[in-house]
């Protein structure tokens, strides 16, 4: 470990003391809540093996790419690091593609390629994307860190609920056979977690796009079976309706800050995944005049996605996310449980993209103006829940900003850390109210 982050975690240990003296206070460790955690795109480790219907785009691919797997063919196909090498960059998005059927109308891997997510139920693989690599592929490990120094046990009181985070949901009437499956799987895992701590209902934390998918779960299941099952909900970070940085992927490919990484090169198998096309900006979040997208073609507003994904040369996304994701997003709905909406603010946050060159059209990077949000996900986005809970003033919400906290930060700097651990505290010993909190 290195010496940074030797002196963050023990400030963080300080910083937390207080927080585990008061939830010891209110309830003894033997009696917590359980407690757990859906992660974001990307935020848990994927594996994947190769079958003989697998077609391999070059010999090097077919040879040497991935340098390691078990004996039964199983590798890492998410985070492995040598995906950042050019070579096998290319290699990785073959493997990573979904493809969508038109007859069965739904979402299948790239022929040939077997995925499975690991560890269900516990939070190992949403600690580290690469256990072999602990400080630079981090992800959720010092909130776990954080959340165990207040007494909760992996596996006891303590449960993550990783999933195949390239897949989503499709509205009613639309088959989604992998989402579909986690939601049962979240739900059992819930069940199963209450059952286990003598019948108390759970907490859920959610970050990014696993509080789309909580948010979901939350809505398909009756009032009396969530008054049982679920204490509490809190979202950190969540893209209710989506963010312009989505717009940027889909038009451009986008390289996640990686250097040695070319976007366009990803950009393809970035456009395959079911679940990007449900974070592209919603119309019923985003102000309908507001222009997200200036290019020499058109310019583009929420309301004309359609139009944006027919314009960039794809197509073949209109039809899933006109059937399936749009009329998701504009059934956005308040859920019959008590919520906490969690995120940062006044981080530069992209807010609108300028493409100039009709020559090059969207292979080149746009301008980018920036306004308000977490540098991720756009503040109206952020706050996307918090009309449809002023027309239900009676049902439990909070929403705590932290200023500088960025979409990744949140889950690392302490003065977030404290916020959450506070909140759960404050669940705890019941003294989450029904008011707008800012903080």
């Amino acid at each position: 470990m290195r010496n940074g982050d030797s002196l963050l975690l023990a400030r963080v240990a300080i910083g937390l003391t207080w927080a585990a003296a008061m939830l010891c206070a209110c309830h003894s460790r033997a009696d917590l809540h359980p407690l757990i955690i859906v992660p974001g795109s990307g935020g848990n480790q994927l594996e994947a093996r190769l079958t003989g219907e697998y077609k391999a785009s070059s010999l090097l691919c077919s040879r040497l790419f991935p340098p390691v797997k078990d004996r039964d063919g199983w590798f890492r196909l998410w985070f492995e690091p040598s995906v950042l090498l050019a070579p096998f960059t290319k290699c990785f998005a073959d493997r990573m593609t979904l493809y969508y059927d038109w007859t069965s109308d739904d979402y299948y891997n790239a022929p040939g390629v077997e995925t499975r997510v690991c560890q269900f139920g516990s939070t190992e693989s949403l600690r580290h994307l690469d256990p072999h690599l602990k400080q630079a592929t981090s992800y959720m490990a010092t909130l776990v860190e954080s959340l165990q120094k207040v007494g909760y046990v992996d596996g006891e009181t303590l449960f993550g609920a990783p999933y195949d985070f390239r897949y989503g949901l499709a509205a009613d009437g639309h088959p989604s056979r992998v989402g579909s499956k986690f939601l049962q799987d979240l739900k059992d895992l819930i069940e199963k977690a209450a059952a286990s701590n003598k019948g108390k209902p759970v907490i859920l934390l959610s970050h990014s796009l696993g509080g789309l998918f909580t948010l979901q779960l939350l809505n398909r299941n009756p009032s009396s079976w969530l008054r049982r099952h679920v204490k509490h909900f809190i979202a950190l970070s969540a893209p209710w309706g989506g963010a312009v940085d989505e717009l940027l992927t889909f038009a451009s490919g986008n390289a996640l800050k990686v250097p040695l990484v070319d976007p366009l090169i990803v950009r393809g198998e970035q456009r395959s995944s079911e679940s990007n096309l449900w974070l592209l900006p919603s119309p019923k979040v985003f102000d309908s005049e507001e222009l997200l997208v200036i290019s020499p073609f058109a310019n583009y507003t929420a309301r004309d996605i359609v139009q944006f994904l027919d314009d960039i040369g794809f197509p073949e996304g209109i039809r899933p996310y006109e059937s399936r994701i749009l009329p998701l997003v504009e059934r956005l709905s308040v859920p019959d449980v008590p919520v906490t909406c969690m995120f940062g603010s006044s981080v530069k946050t992209p807010e609108k993209l300028t493409y100039r060159s009709k020559a090059k059209g969207f292979d080149e990077p746009p301008e980018v103006a920036h306004g308000d949000g977490d540098g991720t996900v756009n503040m109206a986005s952020l706050l996307g829940l918090e009309s449809l809970w002023e027309e239900n003033p009676k049902q439990p919400f909070k929403v705590v900003t932290i200023p500088g906290v960025s979409h990744m930060s949140i889950l690392k700097e302490e003065i977030a850390l404290r916020e959450i651990v506070q909140e759960i505290v404050n669940i705890h010993a019941n003294r989450v109210g029904s008011s707008y909190v800012r903080r």
